[in-house]
Order: structure tokens, then C-alpha cells, then sequence
């Protein structure tokens, strides 16, 4: 059943809302709340995939959504840019777990 164009609108910026309060679970280094934000923000993606008309809003419709996408995108900048050095720390302890399993593996043989 195709959604309605508020429904549309609502879930865009039931979206929105959801990209803002990530960027505060990432600025609180809340990495379990961050997940359940986007999954929850991944669930409005595919009922929209799966429910938004391919006809496109118009006029003050089309403008709030782009506002919603606008600010989405841009949540998700800083979200980025909160979230890369903490994968850079993670991904530095499991290649240096790594190299140290080889290592001890290696000695035993």
C-alpha cells in the first residue's frame, strides 16, 4: 500500500530526528544507543523503499523533505567525523591482536 505524502513527510522527518539524536549518542561515545538509532532510522529507509510513491512531492511538501534530507546528510557528516577515529583506535587494537596471536603461534610451533 503506497504511503500517503504525509506519511512521506512524517517519516522523512522522523528520520531527521533520528540522525540528530545519533549525533548526540556519537558525541556521547553511546556506541550501543548509536546502533539502535540507525537501526531504527534503517527500518523508516525500507518502509519507504518499499512504500513511497515514485510520484514526487511538490511545492511546500518537496521543500520540507529536502530540508529533512539536508539536515540528514549533514548529521551524518558529523557523525562520520565522530565516529572515524574511535574505528581507527578499534581497528589499530584488532590488527594489533592479530599480530600478536600470529606471533605467539609462531613461537609455539
Amino acid at each position: 500500500m503506497m504511503m500517503t505524502s504525509q506519511e512521506v513527510l512524517a517519516t522523512y522527518e522522523a528520520m531527521a530526528v533520528l540522525t540528530r539524536q545519533m549525533v548526540a549518542a556519537a558525541s556521547d561515545n553511546d556506541w550501543d544507543q548509536l546502533v539502535q538509532l540507525e537501526q531504527r532510522c534503517a527500518a523508516h529507509v525500507d518502509q519507504l523503499r518499499a512504500h513511497e510513491p515514485a510520484q514526487a512531492l511538490a511545492g511546500d511538501e518537496r521543500e520540507r523533505k529536502l530540508e529533512a534530507i539536508r539536515q540528514m546528510l549533514e548529521d551524518d557528516r558529523k557523525i562520520r567525523d565522530l565516529t572515524m577515529p574511535w574505528m581507527a583506535r578499534l581497528s589499530a587494537l584488532i590488527g594489533h591482536s592479530g599480530t600478536q596471536r600470529r606471533l605467539a603461534q609462531a613461537y609455539r610451533a
